[in-house]
């Protein structure tokens, strides 16, 4: 991002605290608005079974999450050049605006084709919220006072960690699917009115110029690629024309935006910051962490549904395990680094948990108890609440204080990715393999009849008692795939963590007046 923008609070003042109840407001007005972001998935994924019941669509369930993502993806750094040119206060209120509109056309959506295009316009939004908020952190809050808020920041991932899915759940079985997406309006206008009141940033306008070029060319990749892991094998054979295509329009497209951010004077993305190893390797595990957040998300409340035969409502509570696991273990993570400046060894037990996590989700079958599913899921929570704060911590720590904007942006775009691949590959094996495993059990008009099923507890209890018993079989084989590929691909999160190297973090002793080596 530009360097001409100026901090709103001058770092003295800050420091100093002459007006700490003011930064509070403002930060409590921040967090509203990413609540917005951060709750909609959440919420969006105990409704989903729901959804798909009337809308129907089985076969583009995944693209709901990933058209979100996708496009949260490829806004985020853009949302950023436009703050840095335009203001962020007003590019903040837009990004907000914008998440409302995509809420409201997703609450009134006729059919899977209308949710999916509305939930990208959501996901345009939910770009400029994640970076806005970042953002005017950075330029209210230098560093090393960043310590005394974050447990504002984390209690807004609790909140909507845990509340997200059972409100998610108790909406949807009490008030239908479409108020899942109504519900983010009085919260937005909330978010708008105390934006607009207490958000006070100079109207300083950056003589740069946006990264067109880089930022098409990045969406086109991060497209792509993503339309081949969806597509993949399901829509299209993996050796067919158009995945061919796809994958050689990603490949070109990625070396191009290399070759113009080697060359743009205000790149999109900075290539520099790649130089460091950290900041690489956190790009790789906060992609990873991602992967097997947003997959177990979303297929832990299928498999709860229609195997274990719980209610929208205690599908959301029943991911409590893996939530409260995961908060409890980041709270205590990020206090013992912030006390004792020491963090390689978080992401290394993260690693080695996440992927036992995923691998003990993967033995689930049609017998596994809640009791039991909810121990395999408090591992996988352990895993993610050592590596999600600590991540984004090292990211930041890994680079000069002019790249803190485009560090910050960048490990969030890796997560969202990680997040928009996870949904697309485990559904696309989830799909596949529900299919095959009704049609070898049931034939193909029954696994059709299925298919076209709402898959809550309710609905499956009118199907045949068969063909229910060979979709419960199906669905357990679809999430055994899903969540085994999650384990493999974890593996990789746990090698990368053994290469972290300790750099002291700013902050936790006296500030050095050099960055800090790579």
């Amino acid at each position: 991002m530009s360097e001409t923008v100026k901090t709103a609070v001058p770092v003295e003042e800050v420091e100093t605290g002459p007006k700490p109840r003011s930064v509070r407001v403002v930060l409590m007005a921040l967090m509203i608005a990413m609540l917005l972001a951060m709750l909609d998935n959440m919420i969006i994924g105990t409704a989903m079974p729901t959804i798909v019941g009337e809308l129907g669509g089985l076969e583009h369930l995944s693209w709901v999450v990933t058209a979100y993502t996708l496009a949260t993806a490829a806004s985020t750094p853009i949302w950023g050049k436009i703050g840095d040119m335009y203001g962020r206060k007003g590019s903040f209120l837009a990004s907000i605006v914008i998440f409302l509109i995509g809420s409201v056309l997703s609450g009134m959506a006729q059919d899977m084709g209308q949710l999916i295009g509305f939930r990208a316009i959501q996901g345009l939004g939910a770009g400029g919220l994640v970076v806005g908020v970042m953002a005017i952190i950075g330029d209210l809050i230098p560093p090393r006072e960043r310590g005394k808020y974050q447990g504002m920041m984390a209690g807004v991932m609790a909140l909507a960690m845990i509340g997200g899915p059972l409100v998610g759940g108790t909406i949807t079985d009490h008030m239908g699917w479409r108020w899942s997406f109504y519900i983010n309006l009085p919260l937005g206008a909330v978010a708008l009115a105390m934006v607009s009141a207490v958000l006070h940033l100079p109207k300083k306008r950056s003589k740069s110029k946006i990264d067109y070029l880089g930022a098409a060319l990045l969406t086109i990749a991060i497209t792509s690629t993503v339309l081949v892991t969806t597509w993949g094998g399901t829509e299209y054979a993996w050796g067919s024309v158009e995945v061919l295509g796809l994958i050689a329009v990603g490949i070109a497209s990625t070396a191009a935006f290399l070759f113009v951010e080697t060359k743009a004077a205000e790149p999109i993305m900075p290539l520099h910051i790649f130089r460091s190893r950290n900041f690489a390797l956190m790009s790789v595990i906060g992609f990873l962490v991602g992967f097997a957040m947003f997959g177990g998300v979303f297929y832990l409340p299928l498999f709860q549904q229609a195997v274990q035969g719980a209610s929208a409502t205690n599908s959301g509570l029943l991911l409590l395990p893996m939530l409260l696991s995961m908060m409890l273990v980041s709270l205590i993570a990020g206090r013992v680094t912030t006390n004792s400046g020491k963090y390689k060894i978080f992401p290394i037990v993260g690693g080695a948990l996440m992927v036992v996590g995923l691998f003990l989700l993967a033995t689930m079958d049609t017998d596994t108890s809640r009791l039991v599913s909810g121990v395999y899921m408090a591992v996988l929570g352990a895993g993610l609440g050592f590596l999600m704060q600590i991540t984004m911590l090292v990211a930041q720590n890994s680079v000069e204080m002019k790249d803190m904007g485009v560090a910050s942006s960048s490990a969030t775009l890796f997560r969202t990715l990680g997040g928009s691949f996870g949904v697309a590959l485990m559904g696309s094996l989830f799909t596949t393999q529900v299919t095959d495993t009704m049609v070898e059990r049931q034939g193909a008009q029954a696994a059709a009849a299925a298919g076209s099923a709402q898959l809550d507890a309710a609905s499956l209890a009118k199907l045949p008692e068969a063909v229910r018993d060979a979709y419960q079989h199906a669905v357990a084989a679809g999430t055994h795939s899903a969540f085994l590929l999650g384990a493999g691909v974890a593996v990789l999160g746990f090698v990368a963590a053994w290469f972290v190297k300790e750099v002291p973090l700013r902050g936790a002793g006296p500030a050095p007046q050099d960055p800090p080596a790579h």
